[in-house]
């Protein structure tokens, strides 16, 4: 029987009154998400005065951190304590929350530190110290290198792929472990080993660098893993540094002779030390490894493998002693982008047997990494392994676009129990597997691995219409697969290296999708290394191709651009700083190279809209832009933006310096390019779009400019632009009120467009616009299925359909702009950003007559909304009317209004969803 409750009247007011109270006094604000140099508590830093971050937690809105103190100490004991600290901030007034530099004492070799925050909000509040985090230093000196580098002595020299190198040592501990840190790099790939254990869950170390000028190393705890009785192993592959790389058969570009170094550091409970080294007392040999080879793939024969290689006690009376290799030690550096790890599983969705008796595992998803195979054989049996991103129209196996390429895995079995088998220094670009040999194996036995750099994903698109969001996916798999320790073109033929211009023009998407700070970080210092004297930037970094073809527009300009949307997306001024010599030496290289006519015109070849539309008709220039116009297009604008990033770091002379060269550019374009009629010479969507959305058309033609641009994009009902000009075709359109032409070109389904590919099963941004025909024919040449460039239509999804931008005067979301834009058929888009501060969001969505838009301001930043075709008494926030400071900080402007606002979440509802229909037919 249930207890009836009765609750009096003044009871019931009493509760009522008392629940607000409650939730403010129970109202908190704290500190949590702690990071150093954007990892979260890093090993084996060599930043010197490392940068913390922090996210400000409370359950208020308008939130603001008004102040903020830091302290640091040598360890959690001493900081829980305040004893010996190594720098306290104090109080600082500050709203600062995003890349704090250290200021205290000088950190040492191998010092770890530990670090805590405690902030006050507008309200007076300060908040508990945050949980302790902590970073540790790398080996900072170069004579805290004990270690040699050493290689496998009188090893056959080959013009073709050698076997791995297998490297081991045994050494003893007696005393008990406080802690242990092993510091290692090759020249190759390298896997370590200790105590018979894979070391680490990082793959293809030490990643790719200009090796010549510099090679990272990797740090790891060890602690746990080091025993009395112990064995250090490694096994050492081409890689890029020593396997083929490009597609001019070219092999071992950086070095023929592999090598190894390894420093294993041990501290003891007792205060004492030992350090464990690579040394000629170290021994080698061959393996099962074969061959392995980043384009051709592995060869594995398990009949050869040596069981306990890498524990204690293990028999290496026939292995041979490792030479001494002399290489310097003083490039080295401690690894500062992102580890590339597995981090997928996909099974097969269908078993195939192809028109040609081939048997072909389908993933259903175009992806970068290997496949895992599980198998029962006879001793010596052989199952290989070849990989393609697509079947031919009659549904066979196509790899003639990996062009050399063999994308090969060949195991041999030992026969026995089930047999596993992964390669270890090789990755493919594939959906499609087909396997050969005697072994038959069923789906179950086959998984396909993924494998990049290890990117948190930061954004989300979504939106009604099922074909864009798949877009949205290819575009998110294309990032993943190509951004592989550097930004490559492609990831299955025989390429795959760092292309400036496709890094370039899909920088701010890729910031969009994925944490990429230390991504760029880490590319853009090989790309300043490999930068010629006269200021030319490689075409390819790192540069493996002797700089062919460098100085070359829209590629080198990677250069500025690329630093500076690090800088927008993550308020990292220190990259500015950082890369500043490298943007300079870009700028004053276009000037020499334009001349007194300020035109980058000379004779000099480019690959100017690489890629464009084009028609089979043979008077047909539709989309031939003028390589010269586009030169001195992007003169103009890196030579603005640097003008802008000298005023940012305080560089007066330079910020005037520029800024008056980008007016001269600017003149000479409009002198050159421009009839006095608004038409530019090159008619083309491309020319169009550069110059109007750089700023290179006067005020008085630009109307006249953008409607020959609008007029040529109605002409055709397609787009025509290649690389260069695709990032900037919708948002120049929606820039200049065309709208309805963008969402024109972002619906189409038929060729050449973004939702074609789509249409035809595409997982991932093809290559070219018609890679693959509509009957299933594949064009020749170069036709890769996994290009991410024409992704970069992934930024106007964000900034523009969703409305989530960021404010460059207030980078790294610390004030967001909101502005979405309803339209083409869509009833809602939603985009969702992590940003250091928190999650930032934007959605809207048409029910009915209204359009409900949300938005969520994380605390400690600010935000302000348009929302379109709006009055101000019409719009109601949370379903009541606009007042107070929200009203006051209301106004209306050009048939919007426009609203200030701090944190929180806001939900805002006016009747505008038939005008917003109206625009979508």
């Amino acid at each position: 029987m249930k207890k009836s409750v009765r609750l009096d009247f003044k009871s019931f007011l009493f509760l009522i009154i008392l629940i607000p109270f409650s939730i403010v006094s129970f109202a908190k604000t704290g500190v949590a998400k702690l990071v150093c140099e954007y990892h979260v508590n890093p090993i084996g830093i060599d930043v010197l005065k490392p940068r913390f971050s922090w996210q400000m937690i409370t359950d208020t809105q308008n939130a603001k951190q008004v102040a903020y103190e830091i302290r640091v100490a040598s360890s959690a004991e001493n900081l829980s304590k305040k004893n010996n600290l190594l720098w306290t901030s104090g109080k600082v007034e500050s709203d600062q929350s995003v890349n704090v530099a250290y200021q205290g004492t000088p950190l040492k070799s191998m010092q770890r530190a530990y670090w805590q925050v405690r902030i006050w909000d507008n309200k007076n509040k300060v908040s508990e110290w945050s949980t302790p985090a902590y970073w540790e230093m790398g080996i900072l000196e170069k004579d805290n290198w004990k270690a040699s580098w050493i290689t496998m002595k009188d090893e056959t020299k080959s013009t073709t792929s050698l076997p791995a190198q297998y490297y081991r040592k045994e050494f003893a501990t007696t005393k008990k472990v406080s802690s242990a840190r092993v510091y290692v790099t090759s020249l190759g790939l390298y896997q370590l080993f200790l105590n018979g254990k894979k070391v680490g869950d990082q793959l293809f170390t030490p990643g790719f660098t200009s090796y010549k000028k510099r090679i990272q190393y990797q740090t790891y705890d060890v602690t746990s893993m080091v025993q009395q009785k112990n064995a250090i192993g490694a096994i050492v592959g081409d890689g890029w540094y020593r396997g083929y790389l490009g597609w001019d058969g070219l092999r071992a570009y950086y070095g023929d002779q592999l090598g190894l170094l390894v420093q294993l550091r041990i501290n003891y409970t007792d205060g004492t030390s030992e350090t464990i080294v690579t040394d000629d007392n170290w021994k080698t040999s061959y393996g099962a490894i074969l061959k392995a080879d980043i384009y051709n793939g592995e060869k594995y024969d398990a009949r050869l493998e040596m069981d306990g290689w890498a524990k204690a006690d293990f028999n290496d009376a026939k292995w041979k002693p490792a030479g001494i290799l002399n290489h310097s030690k003083d490039i080295l550096v401690a690894s500062n982008g992102l580890p590339v790890k597995a981090t997928q599983e996909i099974k097969p969705i269908k078993t195939i047997k192809t028109p040609s008796g081939e048997l072909v595992f389908d993933l259903g998803q175009n992806i970068v990494g290997w496949a895992r195979i599980k198998v029962n054989g006879k001793k010596g049996d052989v199952v290989t392994l070849k990989f393609a991103e697509v079947l031919d129209k009659e549904g066979n196996f196509f790899t003639k676009n990996l062009r050399a390429a063999e994308a090969t895995d060949i195991y041999t079995l030992k026969g026995g129990a089930e047999e596993v088998f992964e390669p270890h220094f090789t990755f493919h670009g594939f959906r499609f597997i087909k396997v050969e040999g005697p072994i038959v194996p069923t789906a179950a036995q086959i998984t396909g691995i993924v494998i990049h750099s290890d990117m948190k994903q930061t954004g989300t698109f979504t939106c009604s219409d099922p074909l864009i969001n798949q877009l949205q996916k290819n575009i998110q798999w294309g990032q993943r697969d190509n951004f592989l320790d550097i930004p490559t073109d492609c990831p299955q033929r025989d390429e795959r290296v760092g292309w400036t211009g496709d890094a370039q023009v899909f920088s701010m998407t890729a910031g969009f999708n994925f944490d990429v700070a230390s991504f760029y970080t880490k590319w853009l210092k090989d790309l300043a290394l490999d930068q010629q004297p006269n200021g030319e930037v490689p075409n390819i970094i790192p540069d493996m191709w002797n700089n062919k073809l460098g100085g070359v527009t829209a590629w080198g300009d990677a250069a500025v651009i690329v630093p500076w949307t690090v800088y927008k997306t993550y308020g990292d001024k220190r990259i500015l700083e950082e890369q500043y010599v490298s943007m300079k030496g870009w700028v004053e290289y276009m000037a020499k190279n334009a001349g007194d006519d300020y035109l980058w015109n000379q004779n000099r070849w480019h690959w100017g809209d690489w890629l464009a539309f084009h028609s089979d008709k043979p008077d047909y220039a539709g989309a031939v832009t003028e390589k010269d116009l586009i030169a001195t297009a992007y003169f103009n604008y890196s030579t603005t933006l640097l003008s802008k990033i000298a005023a940012i770091l305080g560089n007066t002379a330079d910020a005037t310096k520029y800024e008056k060269l980008a007016e001269n550019v600017k003149k000479a374009f409009i002198k050159e390019f421009i009839t006095p009629n608004g038409r530019l010479v090159s008619h083309t969507q491309t020319a169009y779009a550069l110059a109007l959305s750089f700023d290179l058309i006067p005020k008085d033609l630009r109307q006249k400019s953008a409607q020959y641009f609008a007029e040529d994009v109605k002409k055709f009902g397609h787009l025509t632009t290649g690389f260069v000009g695709t990032p900037l075709l919708c948002s120049t359109l929606s820039a200049i009120g065309r709208d309805d032409l963008a969402f024109m070109l972002l619906n189409r389904k038929q060729y050449p467009s973004w939702l074609y590919p789509v249409t035809q099963g595409a997982t991932t941004i093809w290559e070219r616009w018609d890679t693959q025909k509509p009957d299933g024919t594949i064009i020749d040449g170069m036709n890769s299925f996994n290009h991410y460039a024409y992704g970069a239509i992934g930024e106007w999804l964000y900034t523009h359909v969703a409305g989530l931008s960021i404010d460059p005067q207030n980078p790294g979301y610390k004030h967001t702009l909101f502005h979405p834009h309803p339209g083409g058929g869509l009833t809602n888009a939603n985009a969702e950003f992590i940003s250091l501060y928190g999650l930032v969001q934007s959605a809207w969505e048409i029910k009915g007559d209204d359009l409900i838009y949300k938005v969520i301001i994380p605390a400690n930043t600010t935000g302000t909304v348009t929302l379109p075709k709006a009055t101000l008494n019409q719009v109601l926030l949370n379903g009541s009317a606009l007042k107070g400071e929200l009203k006051k900080n209301a106004k209306e402007v050009d048939n919007n209004v426009v609203v200030a606002l701090g944190s929180g979440t806001y939900e805002f509802s006016y009747a505008a969803g038939k005008e917003f229909n109206k625009v979508a037919k």
